[in-house]
């Protein structure tokens, strides 16, 4: 009671704008009474709770020694023990009796704690229900006030959704605004390359139309120093005047013009065969247009896209130059935004297809498995290697098996292994030098002249997935395994000199090409983790996007880097900015390895539809995809569909890639028209 006098005192102290006296006495005595009894049923609550339970006393029971508890509470004490909870005294059931008064409080009680809980509508209410009396004039005036909070209700709330309503429109107006001023904008970039087209494009017909002028004269000047000396012949012979001469000269004549009919009636079929000629080649040239058009038209929305972004992209880079650099015009009279984008459009167009110019069955007939993992070139692009599951690095010479047709070429060298191999990498600075990762988890390094292995290491503790030498340290390579370690080794050194643990398996490691320092890490956990190994304490940056395990990753330049996941998907990323670029899809990929490579301009990869598909780095869709033919099984019962391409290769920057597919069969690939 003295805490709760001592609460009310607190807000009258600060009241003291309004004196005492100002207060309505019938008021303040009335808020007086409420207290207290407040007060005194809040005391009252303290003192009708059941001191077994702790609860309000439901169905109440008095005790012969006096103690009042809930029955069921007092019932359920007594089959324990005989006595009270409260004074220990010996008590029987025979000593519970009905306690009917504190009932009846309670019902009081917990009437009034319900009508506290109620709004004042509730309240009133019940009261009407109870059968409260009330008068006409109060209904009338009740039915008044009630009317009018409708109304207000009903403003108030139409006022609301109005209000929601503009809101909705000025978001929407200034998307609109925002999205008709990047169209008007994109209109004017648009209007401002036509120009700069038409006009380059006039520019060429005038100097063709000059080369051409030119090339005339000079045939007319030959003509004109020619058809004098005919002219002086003739009149030579016209000047002497005998009928002899004149019959001379007309059988001359004559002949002349017989000849020169013989000649043109020789050279006809020639002119003939040179203006079909022409025809073909006009006609090639214009199916060529007609294809380049329709792959435009088929691929018209992702173009736009990759327009509009380097379109954007220069007039944002341009607003922060100075004028020069403003008014920078590349060497075709285009701005560096159309430039760009020209040359995408054109190395995007110029190819509509995979032509196979070689093959050749890396398969061994005394293996049922002959999957190719991995397939390297070295760095002069002479040679290329093959491994696999058939436990053996072959090594064999581009242009032999390019232009020597044979069912069956042989390496030029080959090296067997204990273990199924799981990936190779050249040493971009020594000829003779290839790492292999096996599904023992052994890093070996060989030597391809002397075709033995020179340094072996064992440290990874199970199958180690990708290996990988440094671009500008010869001596460092890289490792990945499935026992979740990143190690770093060096060719001098007999152990690893970094070592990485991370949190799931590793699927893919690649050095980036501009720094031995960077390596880029595709894991089981769907994310690229990107280190600089001077501090492995965290990734520089993690790559999420994927759905599924990363089991490739290559860098297209120092800045590009693109990866490989078994949800169907390639991503290609910006390590420098540490933001996704793009998404390809279109090939087929969920559970096993089907190879990536990358050049400038273009992505490769397999298909666990025995395709090889290609993609441009600018556009998400294939640009063209070559499928393996039929293989000739002697199993009829054997699933075509099992088949998958396992591993790719682009020969450095050019249009030729080399594709392997699970049965061993490798085929050397070229883009073409």
């Amino acid at each position: 009671m003295e805490e709760s006098s001592t609460g009310a005192i607190v807000p009258a102290v600060k009241a003291e704008a309004k004196p005492l006296s100002d207060v309505p006495q019938r008021e303040t005595s009335q808020a007086l009474a409420n207290e207290a009894v407040d007060a005194g049923f809040l005391e009252m609550d303290r003192e009708l709770m059941c001191p077994i339970c702790m609860q309000m006393i439901k169905d109440a029971f008095l005790t012969a020694c006096g103690h009042s508890f809930c029955y069921m509470c007092i019932i359920t004490h007594l089959r324990n023990k005989n006595d009270c909870p409260c004074c220990g005294r010996h008590l029987t059931n025979r000593q519970l009796f009905p306690n009917f008064l504190l009932d009846k409080l309670l019902k009081k009680a917990s009437a009034r704690q319900i009508s506290k809980s109620k709004s004042p509508l509730e309240q009133f209410r019940h009261a009407l229900q109870q059968g409260c009396e009330v008068s006409v004039k109060e209904v009338d005036t009740l039915m008044s006030l009630l009317a009018e909070k409708k109304r207000r209700i009903e403003q108030e709330e139409a006022e609301r959704n109005m209000q929601i309503l503009l809101d909705f429109l000025h978001c929407l107006k200034k998307q609109k605004v925002d999205e008709l001023n990047e169209i008007q904008a994109d209109l004017q970039y648009i209007k401002e390359d036509i120009s700069a087209v038409e006009r380059h494009r006039m520019d060429s017909v005038c100097a063709r139309d000059r080369y051409t002028a030119k090339l005339r004269m000079l045939g007319d000047d030959s003509t004109a120093k020619y058809w004098p000396s005919s002219v002086d012949k003739s009149s030579g012979g016209l000047s002497l005047g005998s009928h002899s001469s004149l019959g001379s000269l007309a059988a001359g004549s004559f002949q002349n013009k017989v000849d020169g009919k013989s000649q043109r009636s020789s050279h006809g079929p020639q002119r003939k065969d040179a203006l079909s000629g022409f025809d073909s080649q006009h006609i090639s040239q214009s199916g060529l247009a007609v294809m380049r058009k329709k792959k435009i038209h088929a691929q018209f929305s992702d173009l736009q896209e990759c327009y509009l972004q380097k379109r954007r992209q220069f007039a944002k880079h341009s607003h922060r130059q100075d004028e020069r650099d403003t008014n920078f015009i590349s060497k075709e009279g285009y701005n560096e935004g159309l430039s760009d984008f020209q040359s995408v459009l054109s190395t995007f167009t110029r190819y509509s297809r995979l032509r196979v110019i070689a093959e050749l069955r890396n398969g061994d007939p005394l293996h049922s498995a002959n999957i190719v993992s991995s397939i390297e070139f070295d760095h002069d692009d002479e040679l290329f290697a093959t491994a696999g599951v058939s436990r053996c690095i072959k090594v064999f010479d581009f242009c032999s098996v390019v232009n020597e047709p044979a069912d069956v070429h042989c390496p030029v060298v080959e090296m067997s292994t204990l273990s199924k191999l799981s990936c190779l990498s050249w040493n971009k600075f020594t000829k003779n030098q290839i790492a292999s990762s096996d599904y023992e988890g052994i890093v070996t390094v060989w030597d391809v002249t002397a075709r033995q292995s020179v340094m072996e290491y064992e440290e990874h503790e199970k199958r180690a997935w990708s290996v990988d030498f440094s671009r500008t340290e010869p001596s460092m390579l890289v490792s990945g395994s499935d026992d979740c370690k990143v190690k770093v080794w060096c060719t001098k050194q007999e152990g690893s000199v970094l070592n990485i643990d991370m949190k799931a398996n590793i699927c893919c490691v690649k050095y980036n090409p501009g720094s031995s320092y960077y390596v880029a890490v595709g894991s089981a956990d769907h994310h690229i983790h990107y280190y600089d190994l001077r501090n492995i304490s965290q990734p520089l940056h993690v790559f999420g996007g994927h759905r599924k395990a990363v089991s490739y990753v290559k860098f297209i330049s120092t800045n590009e880097l693109a990866s490989a996941s078994t949800d169907s998907t390639l991503q290609l990323w910006d390590v420098k900015e540490s933001l996704p670029i793009r998404t390809f899809r279109g090939h087929t990929n969920e559970k096993n390895f089907v190879g990536l490579t990358v050049n400038s301009e273009y992505l490769a990869c397999g298909s666990e539809m025995n395709e090889v598909f290609v993609y441009h780095k600018e556009i998400s869709k294939p640009a063209t995809q070559h499928k393996f033919g039929s293989p000739e099984l002697e199993d009829p019962d054997d699933d075509l569909g099992s088949y998958f391409i396992s591993a790719v290769c682009w020969k450095s920057d050019s249009p030729t890639l080399l594709a392997a597919n699970s049965q061993g069969t490798i085929k050397v690939l070229v883009l073409a028209a």
